[in-house]
């Protein structure tokens, strides 16, 4: 029998204010205030305006490769070779710059990038295979790939102006920032109101249910490896606008950082849960760590040991939710 009674306005008010406190992008949002209150008191040096600049830089690489990871997370599968192909697109990038101008030589390197991304999602959506076995084979064909092309050596003598990408700025705040946050605005808006969005939710949630439903869902299983191949090439065109080398050992362990920033933030490995707002704070908390770290003097090899048991523990977390939203 439904309920008929008449509501007031506070009551139908209440209900959108008690979801946004009980949502997980509050929770985590209350986690990184939390944890920037603790480190300032850590270290003196870690609220000045240098160090948040730092801070932010510092999420542009990591923060760009996770919105793809987020994609291809939210469809349930995974992708282990954007360490890899931010490697291989950085030598094929710096290659390209040696002889086309830089508005050439970028769109190729993410052309490149979303080929390899499209190979990927051909072979798991397509032919079915296992989306860790493939992109671990892609990985270790594009570390390869990378040395070969590279003859074993880093590249440079890239073009000066290559670093305005990075180094010039608006109303104070630097480019790379910019496009880091309305690169999350786009992806934001089209995971919330697009038809394409609601389907990659949908694919990871019930993959059965939305090829019932009539949806594109092999185009969709696919799409997101393209963009985490494509936004991989993104990333490593900043990171060599500030390094101004290509080093075939570039990106290395980057999957790891991108898959604990997705986790962190909320998300699903079995697909059909997460958002983009919890990767963003995902990738500030993981940064956040990190720089407290090394304002503390703690040795870059115990960052490691911190990441990896905070992916454990966000892992943990999501299980005792599920099971007491279950009971409940």
């Amino acid at each position: 029998m439904s309920d008929t009674s008449p509501r007031t306005e506070a009551q139908y008010g209440a209900a959108p204010w008690a979801s946004l406190l009980r949502s997980l992008e509050f929770r985590m949002l209350g986690l990184a205030l939390l944890l920037a209150v603790i480190l300032s008191f850590s270290s003196e040096h870690f609220l000045t305006e240098r160090n948040i600049f730092n801070i932010l830089d510092q999420s542009v690489v990591i923060g760009i490769v996770a919105v793809g990871m987020t994609f291809v997370i939210l469809t349930g599968g995974i992708d282990l070779s954007v360490g890899a192909v931010f490697g291989l697109t950085g030598i094929i990038l710096a290659q390209a710059l040696q002889v086309v101008p830089i508005p050439l030589a970028i769109p190729l390197g993410i052309a490149a990038g979303a080929g390899i991304g499209l190979f990927s999602g051909v072979l798991i959506a397509v032919f079915g295979l296992a989306p860790f076995v493939v992109t671990l084979g892609v990985m270790a064909i594009g570390r390869s790939l990378s040395f070969i092309f590279s003859g074993q050596r880093s590249i440079s003598g890239l073009p000066p102006d290559l670093d305005a990408i990075v180094y010039s700025s608006f109303l104070g705040i630097p480019a790379n920032v910019l496009f880091l946050i309305g690169l999350y605005l786009v992806a934001w808006g089209y995971l919330t109101y697009t038809k394409g969005g609601r389907t990659i939710y949908a694919i990871g949630s019930n993959h059965e249910a939305a090829t019932a439903a009539g949806l594109s869902v092999m185009f969709y299983s696919i799409l997101p490896y393209v963009i985490s191949g494509a936004l991989a090439a993104v990333a490593v065109t900043f990171s060599l606008a500030q390094v101004m080398s290509a080093d075939p050992l570039a990106g290395n362990g980057l999957e790891l950082d991108a898959i604990a920033a997705v986790v962190i933030g909320g998300a699903s490995l079995y697909g059909g849960r997460g958002s983009i707002i919890g990767t963003l704070l995902g990738v500030l908390i993981m940064v956040m760590i990190r720089n407290g770290l090394n304002l503390m003097g703690v040795s870059p090899f115990w960052q490691g040991t911190a990441i990896g048991s905070i992916i454990i523990i966000a892992l943990l977390a999501e299980r005792l939710i599920n099971w007491r939203s279950a009971r409940t």
